[in-house]
């Protein structure tokens, strides 16, 4: 008997994770927190310092489950870890947390961007991509690219409700990349679509460089929206 095919659509029900945020200080990183926390994930912000990433966590919405921690300890307790890092340390600070991030899935949201007069380009990357270069130094982890264009000022504004847009997830393991768009539609009007294997996360990745030019434009906020998939 041939086993029955997965539809695209049957998702896990992810509403029992918990989540950590290396480098959850940043606008990007506390927006996702307070999204998630919203949702109902137990949230760890990471930062190299536990004051400052719980400063970061006190400055969200009074009652939402988060809390601040050292990156080790938001890598180490939660269930899956989001890195919102800087690009200029994205590499040393997931090397000092290989084996905490051991056996995770990891989801990874850098965009390795330049910026001079003429606005936001891509940089070149030796390993394609920040996803890319995430999977080759945590080689016991499930390495995703998601939530690269997610604008935090949205997601940190209370008077918006539902984020509009959808998220494109990248990744080489299916349960991973099904966990992550479970996870992206915890987020109110946000949708996970599955949008190939890792290696295709250096495109995704410098669009962000396309979005910024977009919004500066238009004085916007604008996502992504994939036509005709359900």
């Amino acid at each position: 008997m041939t086993q029955q095919q997965r539809s695209p659509y049957d998702l896990p029900d992810v509403s029992g994770l918990s989540i950590g945020i290396l480098g959850g200080t940043g606008d990007q990183g506390k927006g996702l927190a307070r999204r998630f926390a919203l949702a109902g994930h137990q949230v760890i912000i990471g930062s190299r310092k536990a004051e400052r990433a719980q400063q970061a966590a006190d400055s969200l919405d009074a009652g939402l489950p988060v809390r601040g921690a050292e990156n080790p300890v938001a890598a180490s307790e939660a269930d899956v870890v989001i890195v919102a890092v800087p690009w200029d340390g994205h590499k040393a600070t997931l090397e000092s947390l290989r084996t905490e991030l051991a056996g995770k899935i990891v989801i990874d949201c850098v965009n390795p961007l330049g910026f001079d007069k003429q606005g936001a380009y891509p940089l070149p990357v030796e390993e394609g991509s920040a996803a890319g270069q995430a999977a080759s130094v945590l080689t016991e982890s499930k390495v995703v690219g998601a939530f690269h264009h997610v604008s935090a000022v949205v997601l940190l504004d209370p008077q918006v409700e539902r984020v509009d847009l959808d998220v494109l997830v990248l990744g080489d393991d299916r349960e991973a990349t099904d966990t992550v768009q479970a996870l992206a539609g915890r987020i109110p009007g946000a949708r996970g679509v599955y949008a190939g294997r890792l290696r295709n996360a250096s495109q995704v990745e410098a669009f962000t460089a396309n979005l910024i030019s977009v919004n500066r434009r238009y004085r916007a906020h604008a996502g992504i929206r994939i036509t005709d998939v359900g």
